[in-house]
């Protein structure tokens, strides 16, 4: 698969815009602060966007957006993101491309969060929505969502590699046990609709409270443990506590979800194998936690 990052200027994205929606032609276009890596974000006007993928991998997500996300915000407490249309590939630009609707406030995080505790009780009780949600005809987890929802085993080799690469730098025997662990079990419930990637950089605050969810690009349906990441990446204390007591999901489920999170921080962290490095004092800092963690529950 040829996955080289595709350059997306405004140029691009105005000749998509007056070809393709010429009733919006004259709407002012310009990058959106924090664009994300797997698309690239533009605002169109004041209250929409234009979400464009960067690379092959991630221009399947298109359609399943299109097709899923409208369904989904109506049953679900927060507001989401909701497709208002689909661009088609050009000789600009090769694959399908989507406007949505703007979604006020700021992302978690950088956005003021009054209250963490309640921040965290408000996403367990979207989570807990999200799950409800009849999963008939819903795509199962898969390259699409980059395994999202999926089984762990799909990142085991990289997070091995990964583990004795940062030997001296991390507790490389309590890594292991965290991994070990996550792989000996499974969800065994019915399968559940999983967003894929909740962070901070995809949660919305306004007025302090979470706003809205974000970014349903690794949408499926399957294991909801993958979004479990934000417990320790986000939260800690007592709104860590707030977030799993409002989630009814078992210890083996957390125990995956410490997983998710650590063998994301794992593969960042092989490139800053400096500890010190300011920069990646976050990467450092969630390992740390979910080690933590680790022990404090076995």
């Amino acid at each position: 698969m040829n996955d080289e990052k595709k350059v997306i200027d405004i140029a691009t994205v105005r000749h998509l815009i007056t070809t393709q929606f010429p009733k919006w032609k004259d709407l002012p276009i310009y990058p959106v602060a924090l664009s994300g890596w797997d698309n690239k974000t533009f605002h169109l006007g004041e209250s929409m966007l234009i979400r464009m993928p960067t690379a092959l991998s991630y221009a399947s997500q298109v359609e399943k957006e299109q097709q899923w996300l409208p369904k989904l915000g109506a049953l679900l407490p927060i507001p989401i993101s909701v497709p208002l249309a689909i661009g088609k590939p050009s000789n600009d630009y090769p694959w399908k491309w989507s406007i949505y609707q703007w979604l006020e406030g700021d992302t978690a995080a950088f956005g003021y969060i009054a209250d963490l505790c309640d921040f965290a009780t408000s996403l367990g009780q979207f989570l807990i929505s999200l799950h409800r949600i009849d999963t008939k005809g819903g795509p199962l987890a898969g390259l699409h969502s980059f395994y999202r929802g999926g089984s762990l085993a799909n990142y085991d080799s990289e997070t091995k590699q990964a583990i004795i690469a940062l030997k001296g730098n991390i507790d490389t025997i309590a890594a292991t046990e965290v991994w070990k662990k996550a792989l000996a079990s499974t969800w065994q419930k019915p399968s559940v609709w999983v967003h894929g990637d909740i962070s901070a950089g995809n949660l919305l605050v306004k007025n302090g409270r979470l706003s809205g969810v974000i970014d349903f690009g690794q949408l499926a349906v399957g294991d909801p443990a993958c979004d479990l990441a934000i417990a320790w990446t986000l939260f800690n204390g007592e709104s860590r506590e707030a977030f799993r007591k409002t989630l009814p999901l078992d210890s083996e489920t957390w125990a995956r979800g410490r997983a998710w999170t650590l063998w994301k921080a794992l593969i960042v962290a092989v490139d800053l194998t400096n500890p010190n490095n300011s920069e990646s004092a976050q990467c450092w800092r969630i390992i740390d936690e979910v080690l933590t963690d680790h022990r404090r529950n076995n």
